[in-house]
């Protein structure tokens, strides 16, 4: 059994943004040499995502709205509890909870074994500062 480990660093200049990474894990993979296994790509903050979908910007734009209409950004304390103590980001917190904090993707015969349009993303919902996501490859 082989393991391999990378973090992979984002810095997205708004509140909420997606960046397809699908390149970035495979990049991860193939550096590794396992053939057989399992990708695990989680985000490594609270007010952060990693989900798998299609790379379609209209979906991309329907996930803004929806997740904002859902959870909106209101820095206030009278709206979320979190924000009275001092924070500014209690709908990112929801937001992550609703769209995941990782996956795990099959390994076989070398590549990410997806089904058809199947992407890796990363999803921020209180940017303007450093995250990173950590690739975890277990395999042989």
């Amino acid at each position: 059994m082989q393991s391999y480990r990378k973090e992979l660093w984002f810095n997205i200049p708004d509140r909420m943004g997606f960046v397809n990474i699908t390149a970035e894990v495979d990049d991860c993979l193939h550096k590794s040499g396992i053939r057989e296994g399992l990708c695990l790509v989680n985000a490594m903050h609270i007010t952060a995502s990693v989900f798998i979908n299609d790379n379609e910007s209209g979906l991309l734009r329907d996930y803004q709205k929806w997740l904002e209409e859902l959870a909106p950004f209101d820095p206030s304390p009278e709206r979320y509890h979190h924000n009275r103590t001092g924070e500014d980001n209690a709908d990112a917190h929801h937001k992550r909870q609703i769209m995941g904090r990782e996956v795990v993707v099959a390994i076989t015969a070398g590549q990410l074994d997806f089904g058809p349009w199947e992407q890796i993303f990363y999803g921020e919902f209180d940017g303007r500062r450093k995250k990173r996501v950590l690739v975890k490859i277990i395999g042989e």
